[in-house]
């Protein structure tokens, strides 16, 4: 298993990238930007996703394994701090995950790395964890190496950045949009459902095709940018209908706030050539026709901030290795607006992707880094205020969302 994971991760490497986007890239990120990590799923074929998650791995392109959290994996009490996450509660909201295929150590694995952290208890006998298949029962689909390793990055993000937090996972019975968009129409019919967290892209497309299985005002709808750089869009990032979560490296550092975060040079951003721009978007100055990514950002650099994870190298043996990519963004950030309780309206038809833009002050503003070069520069350099690797920041605490 660890030379197949080996041989696949070095392709991937040195591939020229996950997403294909309308909008023209000119440069993909360097080969030692992203040395040390390798994508966990195949590249995606034309309608279908492919999952985002990377784990660290040796110059060799072995994936770290170890008996323990990998000493430079962040923690959850570290989480919590660079996010002024640290005591926030949700108080029993539930944040619904995405993904594909079985995972049949799901809930031994997620109450270990629970146990590890000090985190409460959530166990399907308790009703805190839920997982269920596409069409809302419990037999799983088949298992998938990759996506079960996506799964454990996913739980485990939730985990770390709320606690109290109860967890649904359903599983699409392949990675076509259409077994993904059922999935989650599943979820947002689960009792309790206040976020859904999508760590899967594929190529830009419409919302006049696939909007309808992200279309769910009053609950917050977050999805990963991607992971290779200004490549240009990729959906479900760009529906109309959802959160944009872009991707920063997060290291210690001195100032007041203990943390330092600039772009990530993988992750994903750029213009959508088919959804609308997001009304509320309109004076951040996107530089976008249409819908731009992102809209904000968390840390998904899988060597500077990799979540440690408790993760499947087998369907019947797991191991603890050090995950990023904006895989590990798009549930953080879905986690914060279970924290907040504030998703949008239902009544009134509002989605939670506005909110950010109004309550800008509490986002820490990402102001370094490149994911690659473009035409306008905003799309894939950083500057004071909305950018397209991070959007309008990262989370200060809850009070943007």
């Amino acid at each position: 298993m660890r030379k197949l994971l080996s041989a696949v991760g070095l392709a991937l490497l040195v591939a020229a990238g996950l997403f294909t986007g309308a909008s023209a890239a000119t440069a993909a990120p360097s080969a030692q930007a992203l040395e040390h990590s390798a994508k966990v799923c195949s590249l995606p074929a034309a309608g279908q996703a492919a999952c985002t998650a990377r784990i660290v791995t040796d110059v060799k392109g072995h994936p770290l394994t170890t008996t323990a959290p990998p000493a430079t994996a962040l923690t959850p009490a570290q989480l919590q701090s660079a996010y002024k996450l640290t005591g926030a509660s949700s108080g029993g909201r539930t944040v619904a995950i995405v993904d594909a295929y079985g995972y049949p150590n799901l809930a031994n694995d997620l109450a270990n790395y629970r146990k590890q952290f000090g985190l409460p208890s959530c166990t399907v006998s308790t009703g805190c964890l839920r997982i269920l298949n596409e069409s809302g029962g419990t037999t799983p689909p088949a298992f998938n190496l990759g996506w079960a390793q996506e799964q454990a990055l996913d739980v485990d993000a939730v985990s770390a950045a709320c606690p109290d937090c109860k967890i649904v996972v359903v599983q699409a019975s392949s990675t076509s949009f259409t077994d993904l968009g059922t999935a989650e129409q599943t979820a947002a019919k689960q009792p309790g459902v206040v976020a859904i967290s999508n760590s899967y892209g594929g190529s830009d497309a419409a919302d006049a095709t696939y909007g309808k299985y992200y279309n769910f005002p009053g609950i917050a709808v977050t999805a990963s940018a991607g992971d290779n750089g200004y490549q240009g869009a990729a959906y479900p990032a760009t529906s109309s209908y959802v959160t944009a979560v872009g991707g920063t490296s997060l290291v210690k550092s001195s100032t007041a706030r203990g943390w330092s975060e600039s772009v990530w040079s993988g992750t994903g951003s750029g213009c959508s050539s088919y959804n609308t721009a997001l009304a509320a978007a309109a004076t951040v100055g996107t530089g976008c026709a249409k819908r731009a990514m992102n809209d904000v950002a968390a840390v998904a650099d899988p060597n500077n901030g990799g979540l440690a994870v408790l993760y499947p190298t087998s369907s019947t043996a797991s191991s603890w290795g050090q995950f990023g990519g904006t895989s590990e963004a798009s549930p953080i950030i879905a986690s914060v607006y279970a924290l907040s309780g504030n998703t949008g309206s239902k009544t009134s038809g509002t989605y939670a992707n506005s909110i950010p833009y109004a309550h800008t002050a509490s986002l820490f503003d990402v102001t370094s880094g490149s994911n690659g070069t473009c035409t306008t520069t905003q799309w894939c350099t950083a500057r004071a205020g909305w950018d397209g690797p991070t959007g309008l920041g990262s989370p200060n605490g809850t009070g943007a969302f």
